[in-house]
């Protein structure tokens, strides 16, 4: 018992702490710092050095799924293809360009049916030759890619190549992690 401790018992100031104040907190603190070790150790965790930097790009990416888009934009608030493409590369320790008219010189053409999670897809999506719009591959449906863009229209969504309009406007793919 401390010095400080005996003064305020002698002094009859000394107060019983309720339960809450003792070991049961104790406890669920050790569990919980226990488990987030786990999970940790295990790569559980978006954090972890175990997560394979392309279901890292994919992972980042779908934090931001339903966030409205804003051209420029770069966080939750507002975002678009560039920025989204952008900031799931950057999470994940990867830097990247931040417009679509750099991103398609960066890293090297593959054909679509080759597309794994983390390459992006590129889409001119006007009647310039210029590519206007990206995404990121999550994964695949009926041998087609799945991608998650910024859409002006609908925000941060995941899309099907597909679709008639994406089908239409698909330009190129790239893979910028081996």
């Amino acid at each position: 018992m401390t010095n400080s401790l005996k003064n305020l018992e002698a002094k009859g100031q000394a107060r019983k702490l309720p339960r809450s104040f003792t070991k049961e907190p104790m406890r669920k603190s050790f569990g919980f710092i226990a488990l987030v070790f786990l999970a940790t150790s295990c790569g559980m965790l978006k954090g972890s050095k175990k997560m394979k930097p392309r279901d890292g790009v994919v992972f980042y990416a779908k934090e931001y799924m339903g966030t409205p888009y804003r051209l420029g934009g770069n966080n939750h608030s507002g975002i678009d293809c560039s920025g989204l493409i952008h900031n799931a590369y950057k999470k994940q320790g990867i830097p990247v360009s931040r417009t679509v008219d750099l991103l398609r010189k960066e890293g090297k053409r593959i054909s679509k049916d080759r597309a794994k999670p983390g390459d992006i897809l590129f889409f001119r999506t006007t009647k310039k030759r210029k590519l206007t719009h990206a995404g990121i591959v999550v994964g695949q449906k009926g041998g087609e890619p799945l991608f998650i863009h910024a859409s002006s229209s609908r925000g941060v969504i995941i899309s099907s190549i597909r679709e008639g309009y994406w089908n239409k406007t698909y330009a190129q793919t790239r893979r910028l992690i081996r």
